[in-house]
């Protein structure tokens, strides 16, 4: 993809680019079990591989998700291209919080970002990610929550050198293999995201997928034949078996197909091409719904009391904390009792996993049940979820006081 940027600015050396392009590349090769000699090979090859080309780049490893800030899982505005005002003063403000209140004070320990990666990341950083991939128990799940951590620290990066798109390579072989696997993780209501040409989930930050026309046949024969210089890194699935993992089942049944009958990945493809994005999406317009707290896609689930078989997993999974009515003379007086629950009630201390899963989609929530634990996350999204919930109680509270004082005025006789 970026040897035919170059080509086609070498084809007319007279154009002149309206955007400034940067080439992101990162390196996960502590979530791949590589060695630390290893990582610095990799690196070492993808650095003279950039400097050949002549764009700015940024190198970045994936324990950097440790201290990203919360604000990356939120939506932005649209904002004019070359502006970073409104994720910027996030950041800074997030930075000057975690400077302010010291280590030893937060509930979500989270130390300020780097601007530019000036050297490896700390040995404490490398730990926890080993550690979350290694508490998860299904591959299936690590690399889904690979490529989710990937997203959002891609994102962040975009974000704060003023990026406004970012173009994946992604051929149109890997895309009808993804579209087949979100379907059996499901994600089916997602695919015109994951799929599409442009996503705009995110807002102000678009992701486009320029190379989803090529298969990956032609895109061997082009760097072949145009001796395009290649780094080679493992993968999370390297070496694994066939049936390991949901994605390594589709990719090998999609391309066995594609052996037997040529036509397959481009059917598939063109069938991705006719889903159509649903109207609510975005944030432009009008009141956007509730977004997944990982994916960032509007929540396609049903409440819990919803009759459902979604619906009455989902609450059979649900801690149910509200306690039987000892005594009848003895009433618990609290503001949020008449607000459908104790589950939400302000003196209930609610179950931290709880407060994550009922803020992911379907197929997170599916993902999330291979991660026993939800500690070893990085601390921005349990931060993000916490504000969210906090956030939520906030505005329950207050249209029940709106509920309360609307019955008083409607009872203007009783004292």
């Amino acid at each position: 993809m970026l040897w035919q940027v170059l080509e086609g600015l070498s084809r007319d050396s007279a154009k002149r680019l309206r955007f400034v392009p940067g080439v992101v590349y990162a390196d996960e090769g502590a979530a791949c079990g590589q060695s630390p000699e290893d990582r610095a090979e990799t690196v070492a090859e993808a650095k003279l591989v950039l400097q050949s080309v002549g764009f700015p780049w940024h190198i970045v490893a994936l324990e950097e998700v440790f201290s990203l800030p919360p604000s990356v899982l939120r939506c932005s505005a649209r904002e004019p291209v070359g502006t970073e005002g409104a994720y910027k003063a996030a950041v800074d403000s997030f930075l000057q919080q975690q400077h302010a209140l010291g280590e030893g004070q937060q509930s979500l320990p989270c130390p300020p970002r780097p601007p530019i990666r000036a050297g490896p990341p700390t040995a404490g950083q490398t730990e926890a990610l080993s550690t979350l991939f290694s508490s998860v128990e299904t591959l299936t799940a690590k690399e889904e929550l690979l490529q989710t951590l990937r997203t959002h620290l891609i994102l962040h990066v975009a974000r704060t050198h003023g990026y406004s798109k970012v173009m994946m390579g992604d051929s149109c072989t890997r895309l009808a293999i993804k579209l087949m696997t979100s379907l059996a993780l499901g994600r089916g209501a997602f695919l015109a995201w994951d799929t599409g040409f442009s996503d705009e989930r995110h807002g102000d930050v678009v992701v486009v997928r320029p190379m989803r026309e090529h298969t990956l046949k032609e895109v061997a024969f082009y760097n072949r034949l145009f001796a395009v210089p290649s780094v080679f890194t493992p993968a999370v699935d390297t070496k694994a078996p066939e049936k390991a993992s949901i994605h390594r089942l589709m990719e090998a049944f999609i391309l066995r197909l594609q052996a037997q009958f040529p036509s397959t990945v481009s059917t598939v493809y063109r069938t991705s091409e006719k889903l159509v994005k649903a109207p609510r999406d975005g944030c432009a317009a009008g009141t956007p719904g509730p977004r997944c707290l990982l994916c960032m896609c509007v929540l396609d689930v049903d409440t819990a009391d919803s009759a459902t078989a979604f619906g009455a997993q989902t609450s059979s999974q649900l801690p149910q904390t509200q306690p039987p009515v000892a005594q009848a003379e003895a009433p618990v007086s609290c503001c949020c009792t008449r607000m459908g629950g104790a589950r939400h009630c302000c003196r209930t201390e609610e179950d931290p996993r709880a407060r994550v899963i009922e803020q992911l989609c379907y197929g997170c929530r599916v993902n999330m049940k291979d991660l026993p634990s939800l500690d070893p996350l990085p601390p921005y999204i349990l931060a993000e979820a916490q504000l969210r919930s906090q956030r939520a109680e906030a505005e329950q509270i207050q249209e029940y006081l709106l509920e309360d004082r609307e019955d008083e005025d409607a009872r203007p006789g009783e004292s």
